[in-house]
């Protein structure tokens, strides 16, 4: 799936999600640059934009020689405009949102790292106070703990974006300060890259973002968020946090349970009959990297769980369908032991599960409606 989110830090990112009403925005899987519609395309039109943008370029204070780096090799997206134009919202619930971005393997894989890295994490907590475990945590959101970091050049895919206008000025402005990354010699020209969207690095942040706020933490000279060694994107995304009002010491909310009530903050239900949280000030902080309470729950709470808490207590209502996550799972194993691919059974139904259910149905006599149903579990059991 692809989906759109709301621009704070970064917007490339990490798994096939969400966004839409109430339901906080996550991104889709970064699309790897040997996708022939991100190979760079002639278009005179793009060729022109570019000789119109030099001389812009050069009054912003950038050298010829550092624009000449920067486009060379550089060339019109098709795919770029193609997934900006396209971007499919779903709304999801909670519950679904969770079940993504906070899932067994998502929490197993976070502790893996966070234990190979607390040594650098704590030092990045002491210098800025942020845990430790939200920085993983924010690690795994945006790039699935730097294993989805993307790989399109940004030089590339930021021209092809204030090209084609839909967003010009805040392109031509991320265009602007990726020239700007390659003056300071944070990165070589290839190795500026990032999401279709210009979003770089371990923790996903656009090229404006990144030089307000990226930090060298071991003060080698460059403020590397590209590289295998994840340092200075994890240091940046404290540094991020930090001046963005993080206090430390305090936590950013918890679910509220008859054992554990809480006090204080306030009690926000993202869902009739769910669970509720009563959440402070660091919970509105990270809102400042992704504007949406699901997105701050979801950090939140693998935060917890990377550090080694448990799973949402309390249930969630059942969806429209009348059915439970529960429910959702059993169709997808349902459908994949009848050879229709549902694309796992994580109960989160997206649109492989949709094309899986209309297959099925079709096969089966039924009207091909790519809806679940009561019915289509009885005859899956």
């Amino acid at each position: 799936m692809q989906v759109s989110r709301r621009w704070i830090v970064g917007a490339g990112a990490s798994m096939a999600l969400l966004s839409g009403c109430g339901g906080g925005a996550v991104r889709a899987p970064l699309v790897p640059a040997a996708d022939p519609m991100l190979q760079p395309q002639a278009n005179p039109g793009w060729d022109a934009w570019v000789a119109s943008f030099r001389p812009r370029a050069r009054s912003a204070g950038i050298s010829d020689g550092v624009i000449d780096a920067g486009f060379r090799g550089a060339g019109y997206l098709p795919g770029v405009v193609e997934r900006d134009r396209n971007q499919t919202e779903f709304s999801r619930t909670l519950e679904d949102y969770l079940a993504i971005v906070a899932n067994d393997e998502k929490v197993a894989a976070g502790r893996a790292q966070y234990a190979r890295r607390r040594s650098l994490l704590s030092e990045i907590e002491a210098r800025y106070g942020v845990p430790a475990n939200v920085v993983a945590a924010v690690w795994g959101m945006e790039s699935n703990y730097g294993t989805r970091r993307g790989e399109i050049p940004v030089v590339s895919a930021t021209s092809t974006l204030a090209y084609d206008g839909r967003r010009g000025a805040f392109f031509e402005n991320q265009l602007l300060a990726a020239l700007r990354i390659l003056a300071r010699g944070d990165t070589t020209p290839s190795g500026l890259v990032g999401s279709w969207a210009g979003a770089m690095g371990h923790t996903q942040f656009i090229p404006t973002t990144y030089q307000s706020y990226a930090v060298d933490f071991r003060g080698d000279g460059r403020r590397d968020i590209w590289s295998e060694d994840p340092t200075d994107g994890l240091a940046s995304t404290a540094a991020y946090l930090s001046q963005m009002g993080w206090r430390r010491g305090e936590p950013w909310g918890q679910e509220i349970t008859a054992a554990n009530p809480g006090s204080g903050g306030r009690v926000i239900q993202p869902e009739p009959g769910g669970p509720r949280f009563r959440v402070y000030r660091n919970f509105d902080v990270i809102k400042r990297y992704n504007n949406s309470d699901n997105y701050a729950i979801g950090v939140g709470h693998l935060s917890d769980r990377i550090a080694g808490g448990g799973p949402i207590r309390a249930s969630f209502a059942p969806d429209r369908y009348g059915l439970t996550i529960e429910d959702r799972q059993a169709i997808q194993r349902g459908l994949t032991r009848r050879g229709f691919d549902a694309g796992g059974a994580d109960g989160v139904f997206g649109s492989k599960t949709e094309a899986a259910i209309r297959a099925y149905q079709q096969s089966n006599g039924m009207a091909p409606t790519g809806e679940p149903s009561r019915a289509l579990l009885n005859a899956l059991s």
